[in-house]
């Protein structure tokens, strides 16, 4: 079966109604996802950013929180702009990358952007990931202990290396095994696609 790794950071608008697609989306094309958090924010900050361009740029700000309204309304999902932008997302990238969550951490993941952009909560406060987890059926000071372990934190900076390695310089973004990247909720059916091998004629594989 073909695969698809989708690239997130839990901060991310555009990654929001990616999350809530792609699985049903990729189910249908028959190709499997690999769920990679990561902090972008280490990303930006390496490019000389010290915030989101849509906080530093006003008028994209304003451009992006309406494009997300409409691509919301338009598949049906609720939204609500979270309040500080961006949220820290270190908790939750770390709490996905646990042993505990890892089997769900598509569920989790789904549960947590619903959260932080459905309804506008706090993903950085260890109260609010509490109840998401326990709302999962996980149990919640077991998993905020494992996410606070020196062997989870290294997984998240070792999967933002890979990231930087990759060239990834925004979220979502979608790689292929040809090591193809596609960047943008708006690509995420092109990347799928090319997953199938609809875009192999172009890359100039066999």
């Amino acid at each position: 079966m073909r695969s698809i790794d989708f690239w997130y950071d839990f901060g991310s608008t555009y990654s929001y109604p990616a999350a809530m697609r792609i699985e049903a989306m990729a189910d249908e094309a028959g190709v499997t996802v690999q769920w990679r958090p990561f902090l972008l924010g280490v990303i930006f900050r390496d490019q000389g950013l010290t915030t989101s361009p849509f906080v530093i740029n006003k008028v994209k700000g304003r451009y992006m929180w309406r494009d997300m309204q409409r691509i919301c309304s338009e598949h049906g999902l609720p939204f609500q702009a979270p309040d500080p932008f961006p949220q820290n997302s270190m908790l939750a990238a770390r709490i996905a990358l646990t042993d505990g969550v890892s089997p769900q951490r598509a569920a989790f993941t789904r549960h947590v952007y619903d959260a932080a952009f459905g309804e506008g909560a706090r993903i950085s406060e260890e109260s609010v990931m509490a109840t998401l987890l326990a709302e999962l059926g996980f149990e919640p000071q077991s998993m905020l202990s494992e996410a606070k372990s020196e062997t989870v934190k290294q997984r998240l900076r070792d999967e933002t290396a890979e990231a930087q390695r990759i060239g990834l310089f925004g979220a979502p973004s979608f790689v292929l095994p040809d090591g193809e990247v596609f960047w943008g909720h708006d690509r995420l059916e092109r990347a799928l696609a090319w997953a199938k091998g609809r875009g192999l004629a172009h890359s100039g594989t066999a």
